[in-house]
């Protein structure tokens, strides 16, 4: 079995942020149920009883929102007392979560550096890109208090990367974006999301402006390679080690739909965070092991779909590297990646620059 990936969200939506974008606020407008109650440390136990019962590997538990940090401290310190408890068989167990930055206590950065969590904290670049969709429940700017957070992070020696969104403001500043986010050297670029009804906002993406966004970012991690001070941009990462003949670790570049198991507040789990919903709903880890959701007809009907190749990408160049992209982003009328020519301009742009820095690794590695 590979190792286990279980994302837990203990504050369900709740957030005190406001972000415009918000993927997660849209989702739960879409079920029965919005934001669920905290989670209880009696779903908590269940949670980490019935992951490590499962797993025969490794062991990675996540932490994202909404804002996760809203659990507060006692939550995580009870977490790693479960995990204690029931880990008799000693499989090595990672932290990561997933945080806004923007309020963090001095004694919680102190635990998490303690434990070793790798925190994702998000930060869409420069003052004028991050405060315009990213502000406070009260509307005010956060980039300046979020900066203070990282430093924060960075002085008590707590390992970080930083999650930046793709919009359109981002997009439109993709070089000062770039720069101010490379002295963090490890970058997740993530396109935003257009509702689940289709119907793009006014900050969404279009195709001219991911793919110029693309190319420049790609122009300055290729630079910084080269100059010796490499940047991880995951996205690149990801091309450069199917280049390279290994798997890519992010599931949107994998082809298909695997199960991620999202457990909602009240002990809920679901296949993915982009479907959180209640259609999708696997079972409850207060109710069932894991192993149950794992074989459920839910879950496989979930992942069906995402196994179709669509005609077009089965004679293009760059399938074996796009290989149609994440779901959520394909089209329901063609099955296509809404970013598919975006992508394969991108590659004849890239694509011989992109096979060099790969051959060049390969050559480093021998």
């Amino acid at each position: 079995m590979p190792p286990v990936h279980i994302m837990i969200k203990p504050v369900s939506g709740a957030c005190n942020m406001r972000c415009r974008y918000c993927f997660y606020c849209d989702e739960m407008t879409h079920r029965q149920t919005g934001v669920l109650p905290p989670m209880t440390l009696e779903t908590l136990e269940n949670v980490v009883r019935r992951t490590l019962i499962y797993a025969d590997d490794a062991v990675n538990f996540a932490f994202q929102g909404g804002e996760p940090t809203l659990a507060g401290l006692p939550y995580y310190e009870a977490l790693v007392r479960l995990v204690r408890q029931y880990n008799a068989r000693r499989l090595p167990v990672q932290y990561a979560l997933q945080t806004n930055g923007f309020d963090l206590s001095d004694e919680m950065i102190a635990f998490f550096a303690r434990h070793h969590f790798l925190l994702g904290v998000s930060l869409d670049g420069i003052a004028l890109t991050h405060d315009a969709l990213r502000t406070d429940q009260q509307n005010h700017p956060t980039h300046a208090r979020v900066l203070a957070t990282i430093e924060r992070l960075k002085k008590a020696g707590v390992e970080y990367n930083v999650l930046c969104v793709v919009n359109a403001q981002v997009a439109a500043h993709a070089r000062e974006v770039y720069q101010a986010l490379a002295p963090h050297r490890f970058i997740q670029f993530i396109p935003c999301l257009d509702g689940l009804d289709g119907r793009p906002q006014a900050h969404a993406l279009d195709e001219e402006s991911y793919l110029a966004f693309l190319q420049t970012t790609f122009d300055l991690y290729e630079k910084d390679f080269r100059s010796g001070h490499p940047v991880s941009v995951r996205q690149f990462d990801n091309w450069l080690q199917m280049l390279l003949g290994m798997p890519p670790e992010s599931c949107a570049m994998r082809g298909a739909c695997s199960l991620q198991y999202i457990v909602e507040s009240d002990g809920s789990v679901y296949p993915c965070d982009f479907y959180a919903l209640d259609e999708w709903k696997l079972g409850s880890l207060n109710e069932q092991p894991l192993r149950r959701m794992a074989r459920s007809e839910i879950g496989q009907t979930f992942i069906r779909p995402s196994l179709a190749v669509p005609e077009k990408c089965e004679t293009c160049q760059w399938y074996g590297l796009c290989r149609n992209g994440c779901r959520r982003e394909r089209d329901p009328r063609t099955g296509l990646n809404r970013w598919c020519g975006v992508i394969q301009a991108f590659w004849a742009y890239a694509g011989h620059r992109m096979k060099t820095l790969a051959h060049e690794i390969q050559k480093r590695q021998v």
